[in-house]
């Protein structure tokens, strides 16, 4: 009776007034807008897909098209057997990608059928990182079995295979306009890849904690990646340098617990660069690039 109670809560439409600042104290803004449920169960991950549309997999096992505008669920895609457990991708493409509990990732056209148009087999434990050129023609994809692959995204076949002891990977992002991406593991380092030999092109200095996500800035010169951590040890972002020394140059310090995820924000006109983290502390804060401190 509970659960049916909380589905009928969360489906209401409720709009508030003001989002809040990392320090807690509110900032009016307008109308932020909360939508119905797209998942039965919690959702996993969320990409952007175009402007007005973004995309989300849950432990319904399901991945769902969504207007960010009218909260309207355009399409449902099913065909994993266990939950899903990250989609991506190439901006503005009409190809989504979706990676599971059981060890597979397919792709889905957007104007497509209900089906996968792809199956990318071949990982033997979960499928925790996917990354997509901007042309979406190759996939890269990392697991728990500690190998990174990469795919033919029209034919399905596996062009390359790398293993590396104790890379259970985490996350994978791509460096835009780069043949570059990077990956995270809980062998606490961050690499950076060559796609087209699939071959390590730079490891950075391994962190303390487990290293948990990733993300790359637009002009590719940045990456972030985020910590594990507990009572107020670890759980920071740190800001890697691409281009110059490659070694970290901040870190953003607040959380109390482990960083989940972490983003670079699109600039505005009138908008510091900043970036965002997510945390098991409950919060979202927003960081001011270039300085650290929190906005």
């Amino acid at each position: 009776a509970v659960g049916r109670t909380m589905g009928k809560l969360q489906s209401k439409i409720s709009v508030h007034s003001s989002k809040y600042r990392a320090d807690g104290s509110p900032e009016e803004t307008g109308p932020v807008r909360q939508h119905g449920p797209a998942h039965a169960n919690a959702v996993t991950s969320v990409a952007a897909l175009k402007p007005d549309l973004c995309v989300s997999g849950g432990r319904d096992k399901s991945v769902a098209v969504c207007s960010w505008r009218s909260g309207a669920v355009l399409r449902r895609f099913v065909g994993h057997e266990r939950e899903v457990t990250k989609v991506t991708s190439a901006l503005d493409s009409n190809r989504v990608f979706s990676a599971s509990r059981d060890k597979t990732v397919m792709m889905w056209e957007l104007h497509g059928t209900a089906g996968p148009s792809q199956r990318f087999p071949g990982h033997e434990l979960v499928v925790t990182g996917l990354a997509v050129s901007p042309d979406a023609s190759w996939l890269c994809t990392g697991s728990r079995d500690n190998t990174v692959c990469k795919w033919d995204t029209e034919t399905g076949e596996r062009l390359g295979r790398a293993a590396i002891s104790r890379n259970l990977v985490t996350h994978l992002c791509w460096v835009p306009g780069e043949p570059y991406f990077i990956q995270t593991s809980e062998d606490k380092t961050i690499r950076m890849w060559d796609s087209r030999a699939l071959q390590v092109a730079h490891t950075f200095p391994a962190k303390r904690h487990i290293q948990t996500c990733c993300d790359a800035s637009q002009d590719g010169r940045y990456c972030l990646s985020s910590s594990s951590g507990s009572t107020g040890q670890g759980a920071e972002a740190t800001l890697w340098d691409l281009r110059q020394t490659r070694t970290h140059v901040l870190e953003y310090k607040g959380h109390f617990q482990t960083t989940t995820s972490c983003i670079f924000l699109p600039r505005g006109p009138a908008l510091s660069r900043s970036v965002a983290t997510s945390s098991y502390d409950s919060t979202v804060k927003v960081w001011d690039q270039d300085t650290g401190g929190r906005g």
